[in-house]
């Protein structure tokens, strides 16, 4: 058993080690770099010797990135929600890849908000998350895998442990499920191209995704748009309970992300890159097991979480 097991670990050391040739001459473009993620693994490829090419959504964020890095980096403006934003940014990283082709598209950019009870929240308050970070993300990809494939590269797509089991209501578990569903389709269908897709499934970091502005705010303003029937169905102890809960997930989420850009980097760097990364104990510990419990036994414990509504049965 003992000899097994250092077998097994030299195994994943060997993997974990085993890196791509010539990083220095590889391009990476990654979306979403004003902030987070997706600017910290910029500046941390920069830091390998990577040619990384940072998409960024605010002219702001795109300088502030350009000055804190170097001239191995270079910055555009995208918004994934615009098709013309994406076709303009496509043919900007043609003319910087060239027929070297691109070795890695990481599909970072995300956002969480709105998100609360689905009953509270309108359709546009769906469509806002899920074109970010689904529709968004299957159009980027779509107009980047040319260069993709002519590189034999890989695809990185920003999922999350809310893509494995629906913790909160709104678009962002929605979206969530969407990538894990387009990534694992694509996986199958480009491996005879020799191109790898992982996912990225991290845990509850604290991250610009959850905007800046002050929960309880939030949350209010979603409550008091709400028809007065609904309000009087869910009932004021409910609202103040809801978000508290919120506020309490919020305060004990991660701030260490290192976890989560090192596994960016392996799925980029790697011979051997993972399908999926699991960054964070509670992905680990919670989310993961809650999602191969029957599906009695995870609804069950999800709902000791919620608060009771007033007119609960």
């Amino acid at each position: 058993m003992a000899a097994l097991t250092d077998l097994s670990f030299m195994y994943r050391w060997f993997k974990n080690c085993n890196l791509v040739g010539n990083l220095s001459e590889k391009y990476v473009f990654i979306t979403g770099c004003d902030s987070g993620f997706g600017n910290l693994l910029a500046k941390q490829l920069v830091d390998r010797g990577m040619r990384v090419l940072a998409a960024c959504f605010t002219e702001e964020g795109a300088q502030k990135l350009q000055q804190d890095t170097s001239y191995r980096l270079q910055t555009t403006l995208l918004d994934v929600t615009k098709s013309e934003s994406i076709k303009t940014a496509a043919q900007w990283l043609r003319d910087q890849v060239g027929e070297q082709g691109l070795w890695a598209l990481v599909n970072n950019a995300g956002v969480g908000l709105p998100s609360g009870p689905n009953e509270w929240l309108t359709k546009e308050d769906f469509v806002k998350v899920i074109n970010v970070n689904l529709v968004g993300l299957i159009e980027v990809t779509l107009h980047m895998l040319p260069m993709v494939k002519r590189a034999r590269g890989r695809v990185i797509n920003m999922s999350s442990c809310g893509g494995l089991v629906a913790v909160i209501g709104g678009g962002y578990c929605v979206s969530k499920f969407g990538v894990e569903a387009f990534s694992d389709s694509i996986r199958r269908e480009l491996h005879y191209f020799g191109v790898k897709v992982c996912i990225i499934e991290p845990g509850n970091y604290r991250t610009a995704i959850l905007g800046k502005e002050n929960l309880e705010s939030r949350m209010r303003k979603l409550w008091e748009r709400l028809p007065q029937e609904t309000r009087d169905s869910y009932g004021e102890e409910y609202f103040r309970n809801y978000t508290d809960k919120l506020k309490n997930i919020m305060q004990v989420a991660e701030p260490r992300v290192r976890d989560v850009i090192n596994s960016m980097e392996h799925a980029i760097v790697s011979r051997s890159p993972r399908i999926r990364y699991n960054p964070g104990l509670d992905a680990k510990l919670l989310y993961i097991p809650l999602a191969k419990l029957p599906t009695p036994v995870t609804d069950f414990i999800l709902s000791r979480y919620l608060p009771r509504p007033a007119d609960s049965v």
